[in-house]
């Protein structure tokens, strides 16, 4: 099966080649993998609540997931046992499709003043949200005060949301997702960007109303900043920016929690 999507050397279009799913196929593509984001979560906080929590040894999974989600140590465990379900089975589908992973999930080398460019729209996002934030008295992050307070390891919870998450979730949504809605509209019948700014608005609305820890107002901020990474990801034609910068992201977020708690 001929394989497709594949950036040009700008990474700002697309080639008009065979997708590698239907459009039928795209949709149960997108619910599917929404659905295996949970689910990856819930395996991953089941696994680890029973490796770490003694008291639930023999508890029902309804307990194990109450205690479970709760505690530090366990939702940084879990994040990783999640990140490598969803890369997993994101490379397993590809394969089964015929296609190539690197080529589909757009893995290759960025250019360093692309980068340096999107990095410098990520900060002024950055410091706009933040003076956004400060004006409406607004906390984010509130939700990780209680993973903060039971975590084993301080180290742990920040390898596991600053760097492993950022990486799942852009494989998901900047990678598969975005290329199967993306390869929908490379016909000659539309323009060369109609494909990119569909999968852009489709997966960064999907992205931001998947984080159901927070309130209206983050999801608003978490919709840009989805799009800034599908920009990175369009400008550069590789998910190697989008995953940099979305570690550059939380882990600002993440340094500034713990400067305001210790």
């Amino acid at each position: 099966m001929p394989n497709n999507l594949a950036e040009p050397s700008d990474g700002e279009g697309l080639l008009h080649c065979a997708p590698l799913f239907s459009r039928l196929g795209a949709f149960v593509l997108t619910v599917g993998m929404v659905l295996a984001f949970f689910i990856s979560q819930l395996v991953g906080v089941y696994i680890a609540g029973k490796l770490v929590l003694p008291a639930t040894q023999n508890g029902s999974m309804a307990d194990i997931f109450f205690f479970g989600s709760n505690d530090g140590t366990v939702v940084s465990i879990s994040i990783v046992i999640g990140c490598i379900l969803l890369v997993v089975t994101s490379i397993v589908i590809i394969r089964l499709r015929g296609g190539k992973v690197r080529q589909y999930l757009a893995l290759k080398p960025f250019s360093f003043a692309v980068g340096m460019g999107m990095l410098g729209v990520l900060l002024i996002f950055m410091i706009a949200s933040q003076a956004l934030t400060y004006m409406l008295d607004m906390t984010p992050l509130v939700f990780v005060d209680p993973l903060y307070e039971s975590v084993s390891s301080i180290w742990l919870l920040v390898f596991a949301m600053v760097v492993v998450a950022p990486i799942y979730e852009e494989v998901v949504f900047r990678g598969i997702l975005w290329s199967a809605i993306a390869e929908q509209f490379t016909a000659p019948s539309y323009s060369v960007h109609h494909g990119a700014i569909v999968a852009s608005i489709v997966t960064s609305l999907i992205f931001a109303i998947i984080h159901v820890q927070y309130g209206i107002y983050e999801i608003s901020t978490i919709v840009v900043l989805a799009l800034i990474f599908c920009y990175a990801r369009i400008k550069s034609g590789s998910l190697l920016l989008p995953i940099a910068l979305h570690i550059i992201n939380n882990g600002a977020a993440m340094w500034q929690y713990l400067s305001q708690v210790s």
